[in-house]
Order: C-alpha cells, then sequence, then structure tokens
C-alpha cells in the first residue's frame, strides 16, 4: 500500500513531473517543488527554447501514464540525419528502418503539458517559487524558501529531479561515501533560427535532423510545429570568443555555413549572435543515486551532453526502471532506492559515454567513407540477422535494451568486424553473419555472459 505520508519531489520540469504523475497514478500524495514560477503563466520563459529528441524510451514512459499521444500531437517526425558539406549540397542518412524515427519536441510546451497533467490529479499540489535550501534524509524533513518566507515540509521520501546543479544531490554530497565528479566541456554552443520560407513553410526538409559537420565544430538544426528550425551551433569556446564583429561572423558563415546564412538572413543571423550568450555542456557522474529517504534521477544524478538525444529519454526511463521496481519491492523504499543505484548507475555511465562519443561521430565521422561503410554492414547484417546483430543508434534510440548491454554488445561486434578486416576484408563480414547466426542462442542472455561467450568466435 502507497505509504501514509507525501512524496517531496524537487523539480517540475520535464523529469519532475512525469514522475508525479506516476506517483499520483499509483495513489501517493505528492508534493511537487519548484523554485521557478510556474511556467503556464509566463509569457517568455527565460532561456531560449531548446528543440527536444524524444524517442522510444521517453514514449514508453509517457504512454505508461497515458499522455503520449497528448505529446506526440506536438511532435515532428525525423527519419534520418541530413548532412550538410560546405558546398551547400545534401547527403541524407537514415535512422534505421524506413518507419523508425524520433521525434523533435518543444521543451516549454511538453513541460507545460506535464505540469497541466500533473495539476489535475487531486493528490499532486504544486508549489512554485520554492527554493530547496535543505533537506534531512533521515527524518525527512526540508527547508524551502518561498515567497512568504521559510518553509518546512515533511516527506516519506525525497526525489531530486532539479537538474545538473541539484540542491539534493548537493545535500548527499554532505553526508560522504558518495561519489561525484563534474566535467565541462571546452565547446559551447548557442541558439540561433531559421525562420519559415516566403510561403511560410518550411525552409528545408522538415523530417530530418540536419547536420553541418565541419570536424573540430558543428551545426544542427531541429524542426517547429510553425515552419521554423532552432538552430544550434556547437564549437569550441575560443572560436565564439574570435568571432567578435559583424564582419568575423559573415565570413565564418560564409566560409563553413553557406547554405544556412542564407536561409537565416545576415540581419537575423547579426541580432541574434551578438545579442546571444554560448552556453556551457557539463556531464555529472555520481553514485549511488540514494541516500536514506533520498533519491535523485534525470540530470540530477546524470547529467550528460546533448548528442546523442538521450538526456531526456534517460530521465523518463529512470522514471519507469524506478517504479517497476518499486512495485517489484511491494512499495518498500528502502529497497527500491538500493535496487535502483545498483541497476541504473552502470546504464547511465554507459549512455553518457556514447554521448560524448557521438559529438566526435556527429562533427566528424558521418563525412568519412569509414562510417558510411560501418553503417552499410550493420544494416545488412540487421536485415540478415534481426535478432542478433542490431546496430547500436538502433539499441539505444528504438528499444529499451539496457545502455550498458548496448555498449557491450557494440564492443562485441567491433571486435568481429575487426577480425574480419584483419583476416581478408568485407568479404568475411558474411561469414561472420553464418558464424554469428550459428551462435544466437548465446545473445538471449545477458550483456556479460554475452561478451564472454564469444571469446571463443574470435580466438577461432
Amino acid at each position: 500500500m502507497p505509504s501514509e505520508g507525501p512524496i517531496a519531489i524537487i523539480g517540475a520540469g520535464l523529469v519532475g513531473t512525469l514522475n508525479s504523475i506516476f506517483f499520483a497514478k499509483n495513489g501517493y500524495t505528492v508534493d511537487l517543488f519548484e523554485g521557478r514560477q510556474d511556467l503556464r503563466k509566463l509569457r517568455h520563459a527565460s532561456g531560449r527554447s531548446i528543440n527536444l529528441a524524444l524517442s522510444y524510451r521517453g514514449r514508453q514512459a509517457l504512454r505508461r501514464v497515458g499522455i503520449e499521444d497528448a505529446v506526440m500531437d506536438y511532435g515532428i517526425p525525423m527519419y534520418a540525419r541530413m548532412l550538410h558539406d560546405r558546398k551547400g549540397n545534401t547527403f541524407r542518412i537514415p535512422y534505421g528502418k524506413p518507419t523508425e524515427c524520433i521525434y523533435s519536441v518543444d521543451r516549454r510546451r511538453l513541460n507545460t503539458v506535464l505540469i497541466a497533467e500533473a495539476d489535475e490529479y487531486t493528490n499532486v499540489t504544486l508549489h512554485f517559487e520554492h527554493r530547496l535550501e535543505t533537506c534531512d534524509f533521515e527524518t525527512g524533513e526540508l527547508s524551502f524558501t518561498g515567497p512568504t518566507g521559510v518553509v518546512k515540509k515533511n516527506a516519506d521520501l525525497i526525489i531530486g529531479n532539479d537538474g545538473a546543479f541539484s540542491a539534493v544531490r548537493r545535500e548527499m554530497i554532505k553526508k560522504g561515501r558518495f561519489n561525484y565528479s563534474q566535467e565541462f566541456l571546452d565547446h559551447s554552443y548557442m541558439e540561433l533560427t531559421i525562420s519559415p520560407n516566403i510561403d511560410d513553410n518550411f525552409a528545408m526538409d522538415p523530417n530530418c535532423l540536419h547536420i553541418w559537420p565541419r570536424d573540430n565544430f558543428m551545426m544542427i538544426a531541429l524542426p517547429n510545429k510553425d515552419c521554423s528550425f532552432t538552430v544550434t551551433l556547437f564549437m569550441p569556446q575560443k572560436l565564439f570568443d574570435d568571432i567578435n564583429t559583424e564582419q568575423n561572423l559573415i565570413e565564418f558563415f560564409e566560409s563553413y555555413f553557406p547554405d544556412a546564412l542564407a536561409l537565416m538572413g545576415e540581419r537575423d543571423l547579426k541580432e541574434i549572435f551578438f545579442n546571444s550568450k554560448p552556453q556551457f555542456l557539463v556531464t555529472v557522474k555520481c553514485e549511488p543515486y540514494h541516500y536514506g529517504k533520498g533519491v535523485i534521477m534525470g540530470d540530477a544524478a546524470h547529467a550528460m551532453v546533448p548528442f546523442y538525444g538521450q538526456g531526456m529519454n534517460a530521465g523518463y526511463e529512470d522514471c519507469l526502471v524506478f517504479h517497476d521496481l518499486l512495485k517489484e519491492c511491494k512499495e518498500d523504499f528502502d529497497l527500491t532506492l538500493q535496487k535502483f543505484s545498483e541497476f541504473r548507475v552502470p546504464d547511465a555511465h554507459a549512455i553518457s559515454h556514447l554521448a560524448m562519443l557521438n559529438y566526435i561521430e556527429m562533427r566528424h565521422y558521418v563525412k568519412t567513407w569509414s562510417f558510411l561503410m560501418r553503417k552499410k554492414v550493420d544494416s545488412f547484417l540487421f536485415w540478415m540477422l534481426p535478432n542478433t546483430w542490431i546496430p547500436l543508434y538502433t539499441m539505444v534510440s528504438f528499444t529499451r535494451m539496457r545502455y550498458s548491454e548496448c555498449v557491450a554488445r557494440r564492443e562485441w561486434q567491433d571486435k568481429v568486424i575487426e577480425r574480419c578486416r584483419l583476416v581478408g576484408g568485407a568479404t568475411l563480414v558474411l561469414a561472420a553473419s553464418y558464424l554469428v547466426a550459428s551462435n544466437a542462442a548465446w545473445l538471449s542472455s545477458s550483456s556479460r555472459a554475452v561478451t564472454a561467450q564469444l571469446k571463443g568466435i574470435l580466438k577461432m
């Protein structure tokens, strides 16, 4: 049975609001706290609207609480990457099968839908403009600074869904035996815009994620429902610092992004660029994810760079994993928190690692011959052995396979490909297909068992 005391969720962002809905549907009383104002009442939210890539894991979490359709109404499907070279030529690389896609979703709209949904539950109380100051993981006591002063609350469970600079995690760190690392990249990002064309339609294919890979930096663009594109420029902070005049800016775009410059327009580009500030990119890793009556999820537990589009999806999957474990543990909070940390930490570390690697892939490898050949090999083997040889992107974005298992399987695939390359080239990939098929049953076991059992194959 649900506990009699309330669940305190800190953070009414994308993960906190969804988590409150999960708890409310299961009969718990929830206090949802947010340091900012109610997003629904703001005409303009602080910061620019950042697009999100919603994929299978996130959709499964939304489906579980019955709001997938409400969210998908605002999503735009993207079936492929569209690469733009320096001459303006484009090349389309599908994500997977013709029907497989990820969705571009507006962050603010999604958050607003989730807040409204949470507010529909009589057992959820929303507390905006309440900034967490302290929390006691032994007693469940919390202290906030609210609109009228200090506010004290008590909870049976304290959940930190309060982002990369989590106040709940800050309190956990003070307790000791808590491993924590924070790494800032020397690359930053800035958001720009491509407006609708003169016909008020999309200026580019809206069903692709557009990428301008330039080796050490890149630019991407995701479609919006109003037929505009949100464009994000990622590059070393020094390059941002070096662009200090309008002439520098235009020359830089004429050299590296001439087709995008034509779509943006020089005037709009200058206005946005020089009225914006590059934002930092940060990775957070920590463990365990719990202490006493407290637990952290989403960016509070595993903030990652955005290059695999899994930040939000991983946070939503946190909710699925936690509530499945809560049911499995017969609503024993202590046992659930322990199992959640044990289960989720290796997966979060795995996807964080993949996200970093994908930045290099997106800005450089996507335009190389070796990348395109590997895509073809993976697609061919996936077609022949759909239950055995699954491309990494498919595993991550179109299944709920554990992230750590995705990494283990990819490492095994790399070893098979390398062995074939060393002993005879591409024709032996077909032999490897037969070899893998002969041992396909092995792949139904855990990733650790898979890796161990296939070592013998690699020695043949």
